[in-house]
């Protein structure tokens, strides 16, 4: 026996047994008396029973037409309640966001707090928020948002920058003063090194003459975590590369200095990224707003 069966022939069985005659029935359902005649023998025929016995004046439900229509009711009834529940759930600013960012300042100072905002602006929001450097894939990992730095490669996600990241070269005077500065960055690999999940530094020359370096870093002190490389450079083991973000008041107060003048690490970029959904729900959207349109506000004053 065929196993496909079509939930339209069951829906019009339900009606045409509801309304009691096939008159009704098409009306209700904005169709042909005769096309859902055609529904019905296609359910018997499927089902391999009588459902209902008509004459050209009344009709009426078999035994087993009775039993089929109480059960289908019921699982048409449960169908719409789960639509509903469905939709609802869409459209209502309630439930779960599923988040994966990049830990250390910009996720604990700048993320965690923008968070807190939005779920009190919301609370019947909640939010499960995961702080790994590594690169997740939002569909297998079960992410809704993901905060990410650096270049993004071709993953079919919507990507939205939310700022440019200023790097900078940095060690602690007491270092400089133990080991000497160096004038070029091809220099840097005579020189201890901290750092982080990038091991080629690429610097370009400020001034009217351009150049592009690329320079191998090895590493004294090797963490992917940047309070982490922060302090391993005021403890004067080495130099480091960091956004100026995580360390603007260690430069202030010339606890860290810059190692080089004229040459400058290029910017890195910081997003957010989502799933192309055009079925979004209303909480992703209103969280995903709220991040693009305040995001520089949790950013400290520099």
């Amino acid at each position: 026996m065929n196993t496909e069966i079509n939930l339209v022939d069951i829906r019009a069985f339900v009606v045409i047994a509801e309304q009691g005659n096939f008159t009704q029935a098409a009306e209700v359902l904005g169709c042909s008396r005769s096309h859902l005649s055609k529904q019905l023998l296609s359910l018997e025929t499927f089902l391999g029973v009588s459902l209902i016995i008509r004459t050209t004046r009344t009709q009426r439900l078999t035994d087993q037409g009775a039993m089929f229509l109480q059960q289908c009711q019921q699982a048409l009834h449960q169908i719409e309640q789960a639509v509903a529940t469905t939709v609802d759930s869409a459209e209502k600013l309630s439930g779960n966001i599923y988040i994966n960012c990049v830990g250390g300042f910009l996720g604990e100072d700048i993320i965690v707090p923008l968070v807190n905002d939005f779920i009190q602006l919301y609370p019947d929001i909640t939010i499960d928020l995961d702080f790994s450097s590594q690169r997740v894939d939002l569909i297998e990992d079960h992410f809704d948002v993901v905060f990410r730095m650096g270049d993004l490669s071709d993953s079919g996600l919507i990507a939205r920058k939310l700022i440019d990241i200023k790097n900078c070269t940095l060690a602690s005077p007491a270092y400089l003063e133990r080991f000497g500065q160096p004038t070029h960055p091809s220099q840097l690999n005579k020189y201890a090194c901290i750092v982080g999940s990038i091991n080629h530094w690429r610097f370009s020359q400020q001034g009217a003459v351009k150049e592009h370096i690329d320079v191998a870093i090895k590493g004294k002190f090797r963490c992917k975590n940047g309070r982490a490389m922060k302090i391993s450079a005021l403890a004067g083991n080495g130099i480091v590369r960091l956004p100026y973000l995580y360390c603007h008041q260690e430069i202030q107060t010339e606890k860290l200095v810059e190692v080089f003048t004229d040459w400058q690490i290029p910017d890195t970029p910081f997003y957010v990224l989502y799933h192309k959904d055009k079925f979004q729900p209303e909480r992703l959207k209103k969280f995903i707003q709220f991040t693009h349109e305040g995001f520089k506000s949790y950013l400290p004053d520099l």
